[in-house]
C-alpha cells in the first residue's frame, strides 16, 4: 500500500479476524471523514481545551507509529505493537469527545 494508507493497513493486519479487520479498516478511514460532522463543541478551537491539545499530539504520534508498523513485516514484535496501537487509535475517538463535554460542563458550572 501507499505510505498514506499504511496506518489503516496496520489496523487491518492487527485484527486476526478477516471481517473484523476489514470493518476496522473502513472505520479507521470513515471516522476521519465523520469527525467534522460530529463537531458539537461550544467553542471552535482547541486553544480552549488544554487536555485535548495533549490528546491531539497523542493522536499524531499514534498515526505516525501505526504508519511505521504498517511498513514493518508481519513478525512477533510488530504484531502485538500494532494491536496495542489499534486499540489506542480507536480509544482516542471515544476519549476526546468525553473530555470536551467534561470541559464544557466545568466551564459552564
Amino acid at each position: 500500500p501507499e505510505w498514506y494508507f499504511l496506518f489503516a493497513y496496520a489496523i487491518l493486519r492487527s485484527i486476526p479476524n478477516k471481517l473484523g479487520g476489514v470493518i476496522a479498516l473502513v472505520m479507521s478511514i470513515a471516522i476521519l471523514f465523520l469527525m467534522p460532522l460530529l463537531h458539537t463543541n461550544e467553542t471552535q478551537g482547541l486553544q480552549f481545551y488544554p487536555l485535548n491539545q495533549v490528546l491531539f499530539w497523542y493522536m499524531v504520534i499514534m498515526i505516525l507509529l501505526l504508519t511505521w508498523i504498517g511498513a514493518r513485516p508481519v513478525e512477533a514484535p510488530y504484531i502485538i505493537t500494532g494491536q496495542i496501537l489499534t486499540i489506542l487509535y480507536f480509544s482516542y475517538y471515544i476519549i476526546n469527545p468525553l473530555i470536551i463535554k467534561l470541559w464544557d460542563n466545568m466551564l459552564n458550572s
